[in-house]
């Protein structure tokens, strides 16, 4: 794992940290934005984290491990995939964290930052498709119905 590789992206999005933090950690809004990925955790530091799903024809079963979770603020999780090509061992996991942060009253920056990837071409898959799963949680968390 490649932990020079990383990807930062941020959106501004006008809406509660109450919603965004929804959208990040509920699992049936997580599959609306990631792929229709089943993700299956108690949101625990230390606990485990599993991602699976079928992704263009293939069955994946990614996991990890939840690293900090501080509610409405941060939440930072490692992860290893199996599309990565590389063997399930700690050294071979990428770390994503999200941090969301008050720009005024009205508006909230996300920040998407990840680090670790097995080569140029997952580093450029990421940077080609997080710009649209940071548009679709500001669709989501925006015109969330109470």
């Amino acid at each position: 794992m490649n932990k020079e590789l990383k990807v930062t992206k941020s959106i501004d999005i006008f809406t509660s940290a109450e919603e965004i933090w929804e959208v990040l950690t509920n699992p049936k809004l997580i599959a609306k934005y990631l792929y229709g990925t089943e993700t299956i955790t108690d949101w625990k530091e230390g606990s485990p984290i599993i991602f699976q799903g079928d992704y263009e024809g293939t069955t994946y079963r990614d996991k990890g491990n939840v690293i900090s979770f501080v509610p409405l603020e941060k939440l930072k999780y490692n992860y290893w995939s199996g599309f990565s090509g590389l063997e399930d061992k700690p050294e071979n996991y990428s770390e994503i964290t999200l941090n969301l942060v008050q720009l005024n009253s009205e508006k909230i920056q996300l920040s998407w930052n990840q680090v670790g990837f097995s080569s140029e071409e997952g580093l450029n898959h990421t940077q080609k498709g997080l710009p649209n799963i940071l548009l679709q949680i500001k669709e989501i968390a925006e015109n969330k119905e109470d």
